[in-house]
């Protein structure tokens, strides 16, 4: 009864350890995403408050400047207030896919914002950068924009190593070719000569008997 007891009582303090682990971990990601929420609503209230922005333009620009922070050629994206005119901005009805790829995803409305992109390399251009929102109603289901990094640029890297090797293992592969035709050759030669000498004996036997 003793054991049995004490077994359950660890039972019951490993699982009330589990059950408080799980709510810091749970206590310290309600903050993390209230923080980004917070954000992103006082970019949309600065953008149509101070720039007289459309309500879905500034959602797909604040929604913008979050996703292009993460990438590696930028420090931040700045949007000026001729990012919002009808010349850098627009809120056209679509009723149809987002696009033909990953997002396939049926919109009825797509927000298209222009912004700049402040890179880290302080010796390069700013960045045009334009996002792409797909909406349904005020919500957003799609997103796209146009990263300065492509993805593109890793496979071709790791194309060009495929040719490089390629070309080291036929070099090598015609060595070993070479190397083995010329260990032959000289194989065959000795074993010819010792056959006509072999030849030769016989014959002066044959005369002298």
């Amino acid at each position: 009864m003793d054991r049995n007891s004490a077994s359950h009582r660890l039972l019951v303090t490993a699982g009330r350890l589990a059950a408080c682990t799980a709510s810091l971990v749970f206590a310290f990601a309600q903050p993390a995403r209230a923080d980004q929420l917070d954000q992103h609503n006082d970019l949309v209230n600065t953008f149509v408050n101070q720039m007289h922005a459309d309500p879905l333009v500034a959602d797909c620009a604040a929604h913008g400047h979050f996703v292009a922070s993460t990438s590696t050629a930028l420090d931040h994206v700045e949007f000026p207030p001729t990012s919002f005119d009808s010349a850098h901005s627009s809120v056209a009805p679509w009723n149809d896919s987002f696009d033909n790829g990953k997002q396939r995803v049926k919109v009825d409305t797509i927000v298209t914002v222009e912004g700049i992109g402040i890179p880290q390399n302080s010796n390069h251009e700013p960045y045009d950068l334009k996002f792409r929102c797909g909406y349904v109603g005020n919500q957003m289901l799609a997103f796209s924009w146009n990263d300065p990094v492509p993805p593109a640029r890793a496979h071709g890297s790791s194309h060009g190593k495929g040719k490089h090797g390629a070309k080291k293992s036929t070099h090598k592969g015609s060595k070993k070719g070479v190397s083995k035709k010329s260990s032959h050759k000289p194989a065959a030669t000795s074993s010819a000569k010792s056959s006509s000498k072999q030849a030769r004996s016989a014959k002066k036997k044959t005369t002298r008997t």
